[in-house]
């Protein structure tokens, strides 16, 4: 079950190298994992890290798909989308030109 749980995390930050909100939902699936190894091994150490991450995963999953318009696999807004760069661009005409 550990390398299952392994693959998984690095599945997760794989995917959110790559800017897809599937990452989170892939990291929340993982943290129930976690619980059930936590809980039948009775490792109550772990326990804390397990409800952070549960609710890091969360928002980050709640807020990346909201800013990808409810999908889980397209590519984040973290401030370089395509309509912001082109916005950049279309300043930066008007106010002196490209350089």
């Amino acid at each position: 079950m550990t390398w299952i749980m392994s693959a998984l995390t690095i599945y997760s930050l794989w995917l959110a190298g790559d800017r897809k909100s599937l990452a989170w939902l892939v990291g929340l699936l993982n943290q129930a994992l976690w619980l059930i190894f936590i809980v039948t091994r009775q490792e109550w150490g772990l326990l804390p890290m397990n409800a952070a991450l549960w609710v890091v995963y969360a928002r980050n999953l709640r807020k990346w798909a909201a800013a990808d318009g409810g999908s889980l696999n397209g590519p984040s807004r973290l401030g370089a989308s395509p309509s912001r760069i082109q916005g950049a661009k279309s300043a930066a005409t008007h106010v002196g030109g490209p350089r």
